[in-house]
């Protein structure tokens, strides 16, 4: 791999905002989940599990309630009292609609998927119509006593169950009339609680309904006569959420204290066809609430105020060893948060509503592999630059000479010019910006810092030529004729004379940067891409995608180069394709131009093109040979993978120059520290 200097930065002080709802939809195996600053991200579980979209957070959007409808259709509500309709092409909201009940604390779609139903703070609740373009109220149902927390369709379409505070109603779907009361008991550990919470209600076929309660109980009911058949208290704490698998076989209940309980539907006897729910699994992944929970045809979901989205195979559901077959635990965006002034040796950080930056600290000792070198200069905290108003930042980049910042967020785009003087930095922001340059999805700089490319929503490409007093007036690429997509990731040629735009579909176009025109659209893949970038010299576009397959493919000469071929033909060791973390940034080393890097959140990889590829009887994980062994067996045992696992978890690795290495890192028990206490529970022993 060769020796680097490497800046190892833990002053990254970014925290996820913790787990509100998911959402799973069968039809697309996509998973949305919002999180707590309003924030809504789109998972494709069919692609590795890669989140391949997401709608900025906003103040005052608190989601409380995720459905999706007509198939592709996606809905949020929350305490506002809006729903939101969002639009999965253009990454943008398409509408809201105010329900006039307060604040809205559930939502469900139903059966046939052409109807919503949103419960509300004053007690009511609400059906809306969903049409083509929008979506249109229908009617109120019968008003209850207290704020509507759950509903849940009967399979049929035919009626409703909605939990409050300590009963459950019963509606007709067509009259709105409310036609049974379930009451809850309070009591909880022999002792009476003053309110009984249904913070989750289930309606299957048969007519049974289940609820979950602030009294740590599970309660299995027959919605036909109103009484109860089962009780199962599973937690000293509330028990939030629950999901019922698509054949209602097995259903699984978050709760406050961090568990996970599996219910599944088993036979009385082995000779009885009488069936009844049992607890059968209980999983221990999160410390604080879970907050959410989806049940998919082969694994349980999870996520809560732990920030972590976890995956938890069902072992038996699984047919083969595969992707499917891992316990994934999300906790990071698999997007870019860093970008890095090389040449000035500054790295800009990206929070929801503030930018960072930061200079490196420098050293003057010198030490053997391994040592850590004491600092001669400590880091700098050059600049805190906080965005004004409610929404979140998309997306920000600072140009390679440091002295450009850029940064967008839902209607607003800011350009920063900054000038150094010694250990002074001054700040000019570059007024009148277009109105067309809002909502940018993806900001960069030429490696010159002469031009800024910035990819919109509305799958315009355009170019920003950069001078001293502000900036030249865009210019916009051709769009590829018939698609209107938008672009998610940017890669400029160091020449400046190519861009590379991948979109929220898995195609990758090449543009001539000084003609504005598309020069060629790499072949399509199945996969989206998570990393492009384009290599000095030789002007190969590399591409990473969800299934963990590298291409590297000849922008001149419109193909695949010799070496990306040869790797297809061979394929990639095994342990390579079961990593379960995209790749999200690639760079190249600035003297030698066989190699490649690249990292994921838990390694960084150099791939030597000029060594030969690993097969499945290799070690990919290769130690170093020792240092006494002949020359010919150190050229034997080593192969094109040099892969390093001494930093994790990384946000951001990148080469300053030929022996100087950046690594960003956010240790885990970092995050955990910064987040509220979690519910005490009595450890045997203590």
């Amino acid at each position: 791999m060769g020796e680097f200097n490497v800046h190892r930065v833990r002053f990254f002080n970014y925290v996820p905002s913790g787990i509100r709802c998911v959402a799973y939809n069968n039809q697309s195996n996509r998973l949305a989940v919002s999180r707590t600053d309003g924030t809504v991200e789109i998972y494709n579980l069919s692609a590795n599990y890669f989140q391949e979209k997401f709608f900025p957070g906003h103040e005052s959007r608190a989601t409380e309630a995720l459905c999706w409808a007509k198939g592709q259709r996606l809905f949020s509500a929350g305490l506002n009292g809006e729903i939101i309709e969002y639009d999965l092409q253009a990454l943008t909201i398409k509408y809201a609609v105010d329900a006039f009940g307060g604040p809205i604390w559930s939502m469900a779609a139903s059966p046939n998927a052409s109807q919503l139903l949103v419960g509300c703070e004053d007690g009511s609740v609400k059906l809306f119509q969903i049409t083509p373009d929008k979506i249109q109220f229908e009617r109120n149902f019968d008003r209850q006593k207290s704020r509507i927390l759950s509903l849940s369709w009967h399979p049929a379409g035919t009626h409703v169950a909605a939990g409050s505070i300590d009963y459950i109603s019963v509606f007709d779907s067509k009259s709105g009339s409310a036609i049974g009361k379930m009451l809850v008991d309070r009591q909880y550990m022999g002792v009476s609680k003053r309110k009984c919470i249904i913070w989750g209600v289930a309606f299957l076929s048969d007519g049974t309904v289940i609820s979950v309660d602030s009294a740590g109980k599970v309660q299995i009911w027959d919605s036909a006569t109103g009484t109860l058949v089962k009780n199962h208290l599973v937690s000293n704490a509330d028990v939030q959420s629950i999901a019922v698998s698509p054949q209602e076989d097995s259903f699984v209940v978050g709760t406050a204290e961090g568990t996970v309980f599996h219910f599944q539907l088993v036979s009385v006897t082995s000779s009885s066809s009488e069936k009844q729910w049992v607890r059968t699994k209980p999983f221990q992944h999160h410390t604080h609430d879970v907050r959410a929970v989806a049940h998919s045809p082969t694994a349980l979901i999870s996520g809560g105020t732990d920030t972590h989205l976890v995956i938890r195979p069902l072992m038996e559901k699984v047919e083969v060893k595969n992707y499917d077959a891992a316990l994934r635990k999300i906790t990071f965006p698999h997007r870019r948060l860093v970008s890095c002034a090389k040449k000035k040796q500054l790295l800009l950080f990206q929070f929801a509503h503030h930018l960072e930056l930061w200079r490196l600290g420098s050293t003057v000792a010198t030490g053997k592999n391994g040592d850590t070198l004491p600092l001669s200069k400590n880091a700098d905290h050059l600049l805190h630059l906080k965005t004004k108003g409610p929404e979140n930042i998309i997306c920000s980049c600072i140009s390679p000479c440091g002295g450009w910042i850029a940064c967008s967020t839902a209607s607003r785009f800011f350009l920063y010019r900054l000038n150094y003087e010694h250990d002074n930095i001054s700040l000019q922001r570059v007024s009148k910006m277009p109105v067309f340059l809002r909502s940018a999805l993806q900001i960069l700089f030429s490696e010159d810092s002469t031009k800024l490319f910035v990819a919109s929503n509305q799958g315009s490409l355009r170019v920003i030529r950069l001078q001293e007093g502000g900036f030249t007036h865009p210019r916009a690429f051709q769009p590829q004729s018939g698609t209107v997509q938008s672009m998610c990731l940017l890669a400029v040629s160091p020449d400046g004379n190519w861009l590379a735009a991948s979109g929220s579909s898995a195609g990758v176009h090449v543009y001539n940067v000084k003609q504005l025109k598309l020069h060629c659209t790499v072949p399509a893949y199945n996969f989206p891409v998570t990393a492009l970038a384009i290599a000095p010299n030789t002007n190969n576009l590399v591409i990473a995608h969800s299934d963990q397959q590298v291409f590297e493919y000849s922008i001149p000469d419109k193909q695949y180069t010799e070496w990306s071929r040869t790797v297809q033909k061979q394929g990639f060791h095994h342990l390579w394709l079961q990593r379960d973390t995209p790749i999200t940034h690639i760079s190249f080393h600035p003297k030698r131009p066989m190699h490649i890097l690249l990292h994921d959140t838990y390694m960084f990889c150099l791939i030597d093109k000029s060594l030969p590829l690993p097969n499945d009887k290799t070690l990919l994980y290769n130690p170093l040979p020792p240092t006494n062994e002949s020359d010919v067996i150190r050229r034997r045992t080593a192969h094109a993978f040099k892969i390093s696992k001494k930093y994790k978890p990384l946000l951001f690795v990148d080469l300053l120059d030929e022996k100087t290495l950046v690594a960003v890192e956010r240790p885990l028990d970092d995050i955990v520290a910064q987040l509220p206490p979690p519910i005490k529970k009595k450890k045997f022993g203590t």
